[in-house]
């Protein structure tokens, strides 16, 4: 089942804030007006309720809607530069100021760039979130071969690093599958990515990133469904930029929190 907690958030906003103001308005003049002079009137647990958590609610919804939100990576296919159980923040202003719930920009503020790690709605089902790195903007022209990138015709560097390790069981079958690491150089951007001896997900390709669509793919290249697979991310999809991974809880088989990984910038 899916819960919006955008639109719940916005609803308990309005309705504790609309008892609040009600009562101000209309009903807490004559309750003082009841009671002795110097004495404090009791306000009905509704209205008392409404006042305490209306501002605690709304700053929340401000905070999630425009600044940060936090997500959990579910999958492998960002490894090794996610893992599964990476608490992260979104940066929510970094490609426009969207209001919540409706998801319409009402303020121009950037636009991905290559290499950002981004999070979006699947634009298969928008009720997912989704998280990848752009390789491809909009006119852009991409070519996937031998495992290589190529974007506007310039190859994107990769340096290898040796065979992948790791403790967590997504990377122990990686390993035993012969997983090789690399560093990867996206305009700027140098990072990690993972590669597995004889295997890919789908042919080698050449294609062009349509006006308002973003080409993404995951750092696990060989173990990620991504814009290979269901096509490109649409521009009104976007939700944020990860920055920062908060928590990182690995589980009882990995020694819960994994503080080494706590507050790592994501790059």
């Amino acid at each position: 089942m899916h819960f919006d907690f955008a639109a719940i958030l916005v609803g308990l906003t309005f309705l504790t804030g609309v008892i609040w103001a009600i009562d101000h308005w209309f009903f807490a003049k004559r309750r003082a007006a009841e009671v002795p002079p110097g004495e404090v009137p009791r306000e009905p647990v509704l209205v008392e309720y409404s006042r305490s958590f209306f501002p605690v609610i709304l700053i929340v919804l401000l905070f999630r809607s425009f600044l940060a939100e936090p997500f959990r990576i579910p999958s492998g296919s960002m490894m090794p530069t996610l893992l599964v159980g990476d608490f992260i923040l979104v940066n929510k202003f970094a490609y426009g100021v969207r209001l919540p719930v409706i998801d319409k920009k009402i303020i121009e503020v950037g636009e991905p760039q290559r290499g950002d790690v981004v999070v979006f709605r699947f634009p298969k089902d928008p009720t997912q979130d989704y998280i990848k790195r752009v390789i491809g903007k909009p006119g852009d022209d991409v070519t996937y071969r031998n495992k290589k990138l190529y974007v506007n015709g310039t190859e994107m560097a990769q340096e290898s690093t040796g065979a992948y390790s790791g403790t967590d069981a997504e990377s122990r079958e990686l390993m035993h599958g012969g997983a090789e690491s690399f560093l990867e150089q996206l305009d700027t951007v140098r990072h990690q990515i993972i590669t597995v001896p004889g295997g890919q997900v789908g042919p080698d390709f050449t294609l062009k990133v349509p006006a308002g669509h973003y080409f993404v793919m995951g750092d696990n290249r060989d173990r990620s469904s991504d814009s290979r697979v269901w096509g490109f991310v649409p521009e009104e999809n976007l939700v944020g930029k990860a920055f920062v991974i908060w928590m990182s809880w690995r589980g009882l088989d990995n020694g819960l929190v994994e503080f080494g990984r706590l507050g790592t910038l994501i790059k």
